[in-house]
């Protein structure tokens, strides 16, 4: 600190000062603000609602949350519920194969809307050994059951016609196609659409003819087929029916 030359004019010659305070008086104004900014607070917040005060509605979605949360965490750590899921796994494909093996009990009619025309039996002094059913030219019909193509193209008198043979050697012949659609070694399903009936062969007129053979020998598909479920005459088939359009 310069110290004031006594040539130096008093500034302060005539003035009285005002003292200084001493420090912890500083001290204790500062603290008596702090402790008055608290009084304010408390007080204000006295007017506020208290935040432990929470909406029952909130308690009661927070309560239902973990509840779930906890069922949740149980079953996935269930040993149980895994194999629960493989006994559904094996019923459904226990059930298929059920459907499967009914599928092969399956007849049905050959096509949605024809005309009865012949029957079976002798016709021009020889035997008609099938039935005749007349339907527009180029219409796809369907094998009456399941089986194997033996075989499927031009056979003389036939025209163009398919044999399918099914498990227990029963033979089936669609005869005088248009065209067929299939071929020797498919294995076809009760159904499924093979061919379209024609006027190819020995034939008087577009329609399809149906032979059965049992044993090597020609049946009459009328008799056959209603052991089976399925009536020619009335148009009516198996109550299989439905299920193989399903399958397919």
């Amino acid at each position: 600190m310069r110290q004031r030359l006594s040539s130096e004019p008093d500034r302060y010659r005539g003035r009285r000062r005002v003292p200084t305070p001493p420090r912890s008086r500083y001290a204790y104004v500062a603290a008596s603000a702090f402790v008055g900014a608290g009084v304010v607070a408390l007080t204000a917040g006295g007017n506020l609602p208290d935040a432990k005060a929470v909406s029952p509605a909130v308690l009661h979605n927070l309560e239902n949350a973990s509840a779930a949360s906890s069922q949740i965490a149980d079953r996935a750590a269930d040993p149980g519920r895994a194999s629960r899921s493989q006994q559904r796994g094996a019923d459904k494909a226990a059930a298929a194969k059920a459907n499967e093996v009914k599928a092969e009990d399956v007849w049905l009619l050959p096509l949605d809307e024809y005309t009865f025309t012949s029957p079976y039996g002798i016709r021009f002094g020889k035997l008609h050994a099938g039935i005749d059913l007349a339907a527009p030219e180029g219409v796809p019909y369907k094998a009456v059951h399941a089986g194997t193509v033996t075989a499927a193209g031009y056979n003389g008198a036939y025209g163009y016609s398919i044999t399918i043979q099914d498990q227990d050697g029963t033979e089936t012949i669609y005869g005088h196609s248009r065209r067929v659609l299939v071929k020797t070694g498919d294995v076809v399903k009760a159904g499924q659409v093979i061919g379209e009936v024609g006027n190819t062969g020995y034939s008087y007129g577009t329609h399809l003819h149906l032979e059965i053979h049992v044993h090597g020998n020609p049946t009459d598909p009328i008799t056959f087929l209603r052991d089976r479920g399925v009536d020619i005459k009335l148009q009516v088939e198996s109550i299989y029916a439905g299920m193989a359009s399903e399958a397919s």
